[in-house]
C-alpha cells in the first residue's frame, strides 16, 4: 500500500470483504490497512470499517473498506451493506472446505443486493501458510473462471498476496467503465496487472 497521501483524490471507492466466519476477513483488512496481525482475532460483531488511500498510476484513490460478520444472525444488515459498493472481496479458508463450498451463496447475495451490475469481484484464497490444506489452487481458479472474478492466494499472517489483492481489485475498478466518476480528472491508466513483486500475481477471468 502506497503511503503517499495527497489532497488530490481521484475518487472514493467502497470495498466489501465477505465470506464465512473465521476465514480471516478482519485479518486481511488489518494487515492491509495497519500492517498488523493478531494470532487470535475475535469474530466481527456486525460490521467493521476502515479507510485508507492508495496510489494507482500516480492517482490517489481513497478506499472505504467494510468488513462484515459471517454469522447468519447479522444477515438483516445485508442490503444496506452492499448498496453503493464498487468492489467485493470474497474470502475462503483453504483449510476449511465448507467455507469454499458456501461461496456460491455469498455470490448470490452480491448479485441480489449490489445496485451496480458491474461491481468488480475478487476471490481470495486465504491462510495458505497453514498446514492441512483441503482446497487446491486449481479449484479456486476454476471457481474464479466460472464466475469471472479476479483470483489470488494470500496469507494475512505472512502478508503474501494481501497488498496485491487490494491493488489488483482497485486497478480493475478504475479500468471498468461507468462504475465510478472521475470528477473531470484526466488520468492515464495502464491495462497491465501490477507485477512489481514476485508474488504479486492475480488471475482475471
Amino acid at each position: 500500500m502506497d503511503e503517499t497521501f495527497d489532497d488530490n483524490v481521484l475518487t472514493t471507492l467502497k470495498i466489501l470483504i465477505i465470506g464465512e466466519s473465521f476465514v480471516g476477513k478482519s485479518s486481511l483488512l488489518l494487515r492491509f490497512t495497519d500492517d498488523t496481525f493478531a494470532t487470535e482475532m475475535p469474530a466481527t460483531i456486525g460490521m467493521d470499517f476502515k479507510t485508507t488511500k492508495m496510489t494507482i498510476d500516480s492517482s490517489v484513490v481513497k478506499l472505504a473498506i467494510w468488513d462484515t460478520a459471517g454469522s447468519e444472525r447479522f444477515r438483516a444488515l445485508t442490503p444496506n451493506f452492499y448498496r453503493g459498493s464498487h468492489g467485493v472481496i470474497l474470502v475462503y479458508d483453504v483449510t476449511n472446505r465448507q467455507t469454499f463450498e458456501r461461496l456460491d451463496n455469498w455470490l448470490k447475495e452480491v448479485d441480489a443486493y449490489c445496485n451496480q451490475s458491474n461491481v468488480v469481484k475478487m476471490l481470495v484464497a486465504n491462510k495458505i501458510d497453514k498446514d492441512g490444506r483441503v482446497v487446491t489452487r486449481e479449484e479456486g481458479l476454476e471457481w474464479a473462471r466460472r464466475y469471472h472474478t479476479l483470483f489470488i492466494e494470500a496469507s494475512a499472517k505472512t502478508k503474501e498476496g494481501v497488498e496485491c489483492a487490494f491493488e489488483e481489485l482497485v486497478q480493475k475498478i478504475i479500468q471498468t467503465p461507468g462504475i465510478w466518476e472521475a470528477n473531470e480528472t484526466n488520468i492515464q491508466l495502464t491495462n497491465n496487472p501490477i507485477t512489481d513483486r514476485s508474488w504479486c500475481q492475480s488471475w482475471c477471468f
